[in-house]
């Protein structure tokens, strides 16, 4: 485990953007048993996440369609709640950075680390819209 004083603007890149931070278990099941789209962003310390996640979430935050929940937990850190973060991401191996997708609680997309560590951050942005226009329009509309 890091410092906490260390990690700090990791948690707040995320943050400031409107995203809730869930530090227990029980924080995690509630925003992901909550109706709607759910995105879960499992944030870390390394270098993919410095650089090609926490802005692909950003500039991902720009578009009309977003979720109508946004989590973040820190592998690592919260270990708990990372746990049960993971636990809804059904099928995929623990991996940070990554972002589920959970529509009604189901895993509708996801993005692990390998699908971010390689790739630029305006191509994981777009992906993330893509899902977005996806599973988050009707949502959307219904405002």
């Amino acid at each position: 485990m890091y410092p906490e004083l260390m990690i700090v603007p990791m948690r707040e890149e995320l943050t400031r953007l409107g995203i809730k931070e869930a530090r227990t278990a029980a924080e995690v099941d509630r925003a992901v048993e909550r109706p709607g789209t759910t995105m879960v962003v499992v944030n870390s310390v390394c270098g993919c996440a410095a650089g090609r996640m926490r802005p692909a979430v950003r500039m991902a935050l720009e578009h009309s369609a977003r979720p109508q929940t946004m989590i973040t937990v820190f592998a690592g850190q919260d270990r708990e709640a990372t746990d049960r973060a993971r636990s809804y991401f059904k099928g995929y191996p623990p991996s940070s950075p990554s972002i589920g997708i959970l529509q009604d609680g189901q895993l509708v997309h996801m993005l692990q680390r390998s699908d971010i560590e390689h790739r630029e951050s305006v191509d994981i942005a777009s992906e993330l819209k893509s899902a977005f226009d996806k599973f988050c329009r009707s949502a959307l509309n219904a405002q």
